[in-house]
């Protein structure tokens, strides 16, 4: 990363996920009033930063890193007195770094500091995920900023009677849905169970998946930016570093197409029947980016459900992260929070004030994800990964959402044909993500398939996979079919590591090799290693023949089967349909049933909107 040469200039590289974000902007002070506020004005940079990144912060010199260059240029002194300075300088700088994490969630402090002290502490890799070292001496104390409750888990238990939903009369409820497939499926599943409790759904996401909304019986209404763009964009980039200027207008305005639909998904009549629709509460996942800002403006409940941790823990880092020290696991989600936000703050700003005559952010204040009175769900199995011991009553782990599309599949004739002729395949697919070299991939799968004497599905996907020079009786080509139908008659699965994607596998009792492309992928693959159900995750960059043999001989191990069925079955008994629907219910604030809802502000959104990198902005 580099700075200017002027000292108002800041220019950063930011990351991301869900895919990864980064976001390249730069950064320029426009002024610090008599009452401590401040005003920045960002404009995306294209040129000079789209070359080659840092490598990471650990590979680079601290900036303003104290050696003088006397020392450094005198040829008489010996390695071990300059090894010494060196030292002496990198230690200073912990110290000095100690402190400006200590003070970098304090409201009084100007955004002018806060954005030194952001290009002193973080880096970003080349997968588009956010890096920072944390100094060896500084005390965990001093990076928990007030979130270092352990909960006993009493109250989070607490159990929601029929009688007590039955007091919710039925409900308009809007869910702003943005992603690809994977993203958008599970809240298809919870939106059809809300209907059985008599309530009004509508689901508001990308015009791809209008079809597949509207036959399972849920409204729908069309969410600007398209999938496919974002995910190419994404996969292509290692994140959101655009690698041509004429890039960046493009994200920019997928960007701005999310945003500025959000306020119509939520007023606005059905598109098709013209019935009237005012949302009396909103469920989001954090992609849709200015889901806070709306419920702010419409003064009505908001409700979180997301498939990757966004709710800063001492237990795990940031998933967009990458931190050694568990001491930082918590800053992490801070630190990524606060990049991201000042990146797309002028977006959200113009949003503000033009749709939701709302007044603007001006600062950064001590918390960088959504208000605290706002209730999380997250959608995996506990059995998984445990909801960490520090998250609080209104952060439910509900289970992984499954939507049955197994009963109505009608396979094709030769599909079934050919599962019949011979042993059960292993899989291999990486969904809506485009792949940059199908031809080659496709080689690499069909040799390591021949090697292994394995049968195999490959799904072609978005990515194009499957182009062979002539027909393999091994081999199925595959262009759609439900996982929850495919993946019982299969002996292992090799994919992406989208959430959706890895709990369909692991419902399977599949032994899974995960090959993530960015954002919460790795994440995934992390833990599913880490449960013995699979090898380590193969980068999409690192991805060969020699890695996919040893990771399909890795997954045909018995003991990896054996593991991934003593996993299925401890997921048996969970419903995270239900445990969304109830978490939903059971933290809908009853003052808002009264037909006269005090008009109560929310707390204001500085701290902001939390957003998956997947799809960030500039």
């Amino acid at each position: 990363m580099e700075e200017s040469s002027e000292n108002h200039h800041h220019r950063r590289s930011l990351a991301n996920s869900s895919g990864e974000v980064s976001v390249d902007f730069e950064v320029e002070i426009s002024g610090e009033d008599g009452n401590g506020s401040e005003s920045a004005s960002m404009e995306a940079v294209p040129g000079s930063q789209c070359g080659p990144r840092s490598s990471g912060f650990i590979d680079r010199p601290f900036p303003g890193q104290n050696i003088m260059p006397a020392e450094r240029s005198t040829a008489d002194k010996s390695e071990s007195t300059s090894s010494q300075v060196t030292n002496t300088g990198r230690c200073r700088e912990n110290n000095k770094l100690g402190i400006l994490a200590a003070k970098f969630f304090d409201e009084k402090i100007p955004l002018k500091k806060k954005l030194k002290w952001l290009n002193r502490l973080t880096a970003v890799k080349d997968d588009g995920t956010v890096q920072f070292e944390v100094p060896e001496d500084i005390k965990p104390q001093n990076l928990d900023f007030g979130t270092g409750v352990i909960y006993s888990g009493a109250t989070d238990e607490e159990a929601v009677e029929e009688a007590d939903i039955q007091d919710i009369p039925p409900l308009q409820i809007v869910m702003l849905i943005v992603g690809t497939r994977g993203d958008v499926q599970p809240f298809v599943a919870i939106g059809k169970c809300l209907q059985e409790y008599g309530h009004r759904v509508r689901l508001a996401t990308h015009s791809n998946f209008k079809e597949f909304v509207l036959a399972a019986g849920l409204e729908f209404y069309n969410l600007g930016g398209d999938p496919k763009v974002l995910a190419g964009y994404m996969v292509k980039n290692k994140g959101f570093l655009p690698s041509g200027p004429s890039e960046i207008q493009t994200q920019r305005k997928q960007i701005k197409d999310i945003i500025y639909s959000l306020l119509p998904a939520c007023t606005n009549p059905d598109p098709d029947t013209k019935i009237p629709f005012k949302a009396d509460a909103i469920i989001a996942n954090p992609p849709a980016y200015g889901h806070t800002h709306v419920a702010e403006a419409l003064k009505v409940p908001l409700h979180i459900f997301f498939t990757m941790p966004w709710t800063p823990t001492s237990e795990f880092p940031h998933p967009l992260s990458r931190v050694k020290q568990p001491v930082g696991y918590k800053l992490s989600y801070h630190i990524v929070d606060a990049l991201i936000w000042l990146g797309i703050r002028d977006i959200i700003n113009d949003f503000r004030k033009k749709r939701l005559k709302l007044r603007p952010m001006t600062y950064l204040s001590g918390s960088y994800s959504s208000p605290p009175d706002v209730p999380y769900g997250y959608i995996w199995s506990p059995n998984l990964v445990p909801k960490p011991k520090d998250w609080g009553p209104k952060i439910d782990v509900v289970g992984f959402c499954f939507l049955d599309l197994a009963s109505s599949y009608e396979p094709p004739l030769s599909l079934v044909e050919w599962l019949e002729a011979g042993t059960e395949p292993i899989y291999i697919g990486f969904g809506s993500l485009p792949v940059q070299e199908p031809g080659k991939m496709t080689s690499i799968i069909v040799q390591a398939l021949e090697m292994t004497g394995q049968r195999g599905i490959i799904n072609k996907g978005w990515g194009g996979l499957g182009s062979l020079a002539e027909p393999k009786d091994f081999v199925y080509l595959l262009d759609n079919c439900p996982h929850d139908w495919l993946f019982l008659r299969c002996a292992a699965v090799v994919h992406h590591g989208g959430a959706g994607t890895t709990a369909a596998g692991l419902k399977a009792a599949c032994p899974t090799t995960v090959v993530p492309f960015f954002g919460d992928q790795p994440f995934w693959g992390e833990q599913v290693h880490a449960r013995g159900v699979g090898p380590p995750p193969i980068p999409v960059d690192e991805f060969s023949l020699e890695k996919l043999v040893a990771a399909i001989q890795f997954m045909l191990n018995p003991s990896v089967k054996e593991c991934s069925v003593n996993l299925a079955k401890a997921m048996e008994n969970e419903d995270g349909v239900k445990g969304a629907v109830k978490a939903f219910h059971k933290h809908f604030p009853r003052k808002n049933l009264d037909s006269e809802p005090e008009p109560e502000q929310l707390p204001p959104q500085s701290s902001l909107f939390s957003i998956r990198l997947c799809f960030g902005c500039i």
